[in-house]
């Protein structure tokens, strides 16, 4: 089984990660993607809205039975993707893991905690977003690992390489950001 490892706060679940998550299944040849709605992002200062509230938005908002919307991290207590990962994977000997994010993620993976263990621990679909193509494909990882990228036109085989692997497809873009939709009020949680 080849899943995909969507995380975030998610505060609020939109369009956009509807999208990315449709693109990811198809272009990586995915049988499903668990959107991991994390308790806090340890790089942001401000803290996202409830768990709960987060969780019913992104219940709301995605209909696809190959995508399940988890609270893992809560579970587990952590917010820290290197641990996620490492939970999975032994607890899931034979799934094939691949770690999605946006190009904007990439950019700043470096500052993610044990950040080279992810790298190794699990291939990397990076999807494009709005103006972070290049800030992603010149960011410190794409350069360490430049080397172990696949080609576009490989992405469907990505969940069969060994990490470090890592491959950046293009997408159609859906310009909408949590970020915008709470500046704008288009977000107001009601727990």
């Amino acid at each position: 089984m080849r899943v995909g490892l969507l995380g975030g706060s998610f505060d609020p679940a939109h369009e956009g990660h509807v999208h990315l998550t449709r693109v990811a299944l198809r272009r990586f040849a995915l049988d499903k993607v668990i959107w991991l709605v994390s308790p806090g992002n340890p790089l942001k200062a401000r803290g996202p809205a409830s768990l709960g509230a987060r969780m019913s938005r992104a219940r709301d908002i995605m209909h696809d039975p190959r995508v399940i919307i988890s609270d893992f991290e809560a579970q587990i207590g952590t917010a820290y993707t290197a641990e996620t990962v490492d939970t999975l994977k032994a607890a899931y000997p034979g799934v094939r893991f691949v770690w999605l994010m946006g190009a904007d993620n990439l950019h700043q993976l470096h500052r993610w905690q044990r950040w080279e263990d992810i790298v190794h621990a699990v291939p990397l679909g990076v999807l494009a977003r709005p103006g972070w193509r290049q800030a992603a494909l010149n960011s410190r990882t794409a350069r360490k690992y430049w080397h172990m990228r696949l080609p576009g036109r490989s992405s469907q085989s990505l969940a069969d390489h060994a990490a470090p692997a890592w491959c950046f497809v293009n997408m159609p873009m859906m310009p909408v950001s949590s970020s915008e939709l709470r500046a704008n009020g288009a977000w107001r949680p009601e727990d």
